[in-house]
């Protein structure tokens, strides 16, 4: 699947800073061994984890 655009990810959540933090801190539990939540080739932990928040399968909260 092609990489999100930065203001698809922004409709997701309502700051450049929350998105950073959310993506970032996901990113670090795919490092350390988090299971990964959706289908992809790709593997870096900051493409997975936009990815994942992309498609919904990370929860947050404000």
């Amino acid at each position: 699947m092609n990489k999100p655009s930065i203001d698809e990810l922004l409709k997701k959540t309502d700051s450049r800073y929350m998105l950073v933090s959310i993506i970032s801190k996901r990113a670090r539990e795919i490092v350390d061994g988090s299971e990964i939540l959706v289908k992809t080739n790709d593997t870096k932990a900051v493409n997975i984890a936009v990815e994942e928040f992309y498609q919904g399968k990370i929860t947050y909260k404000e």
